[in-house]
């Protein structure tokens, strides 16, 4: 069964500054993890056909068991598509021994010029089944919020 997750929120910022946040390594590390988590790039190939591999680590894992390991998610990014800047298409796989997290979760992020900046619409589709909807859509909308408090905060 195919399920979407999805979330969005207005940055005050051009389409073109945000879109670099999200093809920038150092910025993709300091935005992306959401609340509660930290994150790491262990490998870095920003094009069509590349991707990167990153360590999400648990700030308090007790309660939030990690997929991978009890305090980590390690996640495989394949960019599918970058289509600056509107548009960038990721391709998710989680590292786990748990088979309710396998399979790949693609993620869209569109990126629409409105008055006030630019509206970023999240939507995460073949979301394994072993994670959560309501607790995926809450760290999403985090990780748009550290977004739009990381761009803002750099212009």
């Amino acid at each position: 069964m195919r399920r979407t997750d999805s979330a969005r929120r207005i940055i005050a910022a051009p389409p073109a500054i945000v879109y670099g946040a999200l093809v920038d390594r150092e910025s993709i590390e300091a935005w992306l993890p959401p609340d509660g988590m930290s994150g790491r790039v262990e490998r870095w190939d920003p094009r069509p056909g590349g991707g990167f591999r990153m360590v999400l680590t648990y700030l308090d894992a007790a309660d939030s068991p990690g997929k991978t390991s009890a305090a980590t998610d390690v996640v495989d990014v394949g960019f599918a598509a970058l289509m600056p800047p509107e548009r960038v298409v990721q391709r998710a796989v989680f590292e786990s021994d748990d088979p309710s997290y396998a399979g790949t979760m693609t993620m869209t992020w569109n990126l629409t010029a409105t008055g006030g900046g630019t509206e970023v619409t999240v939507s995460a589709t073949d979301v394994p089944p072993g994670i959560d909807r309501a607790a995926h859509e809450a760290g999403i909308a985090s990780s748009l919020a550290n977004l739009a408090s990381y761009v803002e905060g750099s212009l």
